[in-house]
């Protein structure tokens, strides 16, 4: 395998499937399968996993909603779709723990550097809730901060497309995908890859990252294995 301890990041509108809001039980439990395909070879493995298949706090503004206040629902609804998820791999045979960025004892750890990185020296799959614990910071942020903390390889981004193209390929028929490119030609292009303070975050400490496409059968262990699957983010 080419990674010894990988990051992934999910959205929270990917565990929708074909429904407008909550979560598809087809698509958490194919997600779990694809995520046991990659520990059963041994790859260490952190989630972190957005919440916007429930609640987005910069929705909260225009809904009345003080920011702060929103995005601390934000942040909860990320614990629900963790706590989902991580039934979910516990399903499939794999241990599991879940660590928020909010202390509530009673459903998770609270996140505590040294004892995250002890979970996945253990061969435990851990799960990221509640962002960064603060407001005002997305969950791609939240992403980059904890596989830097914990010496993350790579952070692995599964969306709905198949890597970054030089337009959005839903929009634009004739957007060609890039198989490799540098933080630098991101910056230039100003490609939507994530948002700014993940992407510099990722970029300072060296951190490569890959976009790929999650709903693809096996893509993530290929990507485990080195194989060539989306767009890889690199300094050079």
């Amino acid at each position: 395998m080419k990674y010894k301890r990988i990051l992934l990041k999910l959205s929270g509108e990917a565990l929708m499937g074909n429904q407008n809001y909550g979560i598809d039980p087809a698509v958490l439990s194919r997600y779990a399968e694809e995520i046991k395909a990659v520990a059963d070879k041994g790859v260490q493995i952190a989630i972190v996993i957005g919440g916007g298949n429930i609640y987005r706090g910069m929705q909260a503004e225009g809904m009345g909603i003080d920011r702060v206040q929103g995005d601390y629902m934000g942040m909860l609804a990320t614990v629900i779709n963790s706590m989902a998820l991580q039934s979910a791999l516990e399903n499939v045979g794999l241990y599991t723990r879940l660590l928020s960025g909010i202390k509530m004892e009673q459903v998770c750890e609270p996140f505590i550097r040294r004892r995250a990185v002890r979970h996945l020296e253990k061969g435990r799959v851990v799960i990221f809730g509640a962002g960064t614990g603060n407001p005002y910071f997305t969950t791609d942020s939240a992403a980059s901060l904890r596989a830097i903390e914990i010496n993350a390889e790579a952070v692995l981004k599964g969306t709905r497309v198949d890597g970054i193209y030089t337009a959005d390929p839903e929009k634009d028929p004739s957007a060609t995908r890039f198989s490799t490119i540098t933080f630098k030609d991101v910056y230039e292009k100003k490609l939507n890859v994530m948002d700014m303070t993940a992407f510099t975050l990722c970029r300072e400490n060296g951190l490569p990252i890959i976009v790929f496409d999650m709903n693809k059968k096996g893509n993530l262990l290929r990507i485990a294995e080195g194989q060539d699957v989306g767009t890889l983010v690199s300094i050079n």
